[in-house]
């Protein structure tokens, strides 16, 4: 395996404290969303971050499925949803949801786009068999 790049953030004070990168890019207060029990307020979470991560690199890899095809995309989008969840036994687990636009395609055949970026991405490969993730074509 050959290293292409390597993110570094340090978080300090858990999901009420405070997330930097270490080129200072990512600089952000964290809260604990009241559903989960927190205060709210201003901050992001772990789950917004992995939301758009996810998203951002799932549509990149739908992009270059779509490149070799020879069929660019115009316009797509990927919205993800990250939910924190309470498994049997009590224990926390994440699941995703992918919901995927793509201007001009029929949903059918975003969905099998979808399907194809689901197999090449590199968040996808580093969920699949640890977490549920669902494609839906919009």
């Amino acid at each position: 395996m050959r290293t292409l790049y390597t993110a570094v953030s340090t978080a300090h004070g858990g999901r009420d404290g405070h997330v930097r990168s270490s080129d200072g890019i990512i600089d952000l207060d964290l809260k604990t969303p009241k559903e989960m029990g927190g205060p709210g307020g201003a901050g992001t979470n772990p789950e917004q971050l992995f939301a758009a991560g996810y998203a951002a690199c799932f549509e990149s890899a739908m992009r270059s499925i779509a490149r070799k095809q020879k069929a660019p995309l115009a316009d797509a989008s990927v919205t993800g949803h990250v939910s924190f969840n309470v498994a049997d036994g009590g224990r926390y687990v994440l699941s995703v949801e992918l919901r995927g636009k793509v201007e001009g395609m029929s949903r059918e055949d975003a969905q099998v786009l979808m399907q194809a970026a689901h197999e090449v991405c590199p968040y996808s490969n580093a969920t699949r068999g640890n977490i549920e993730v669902n494609l839906i074509a919009e």
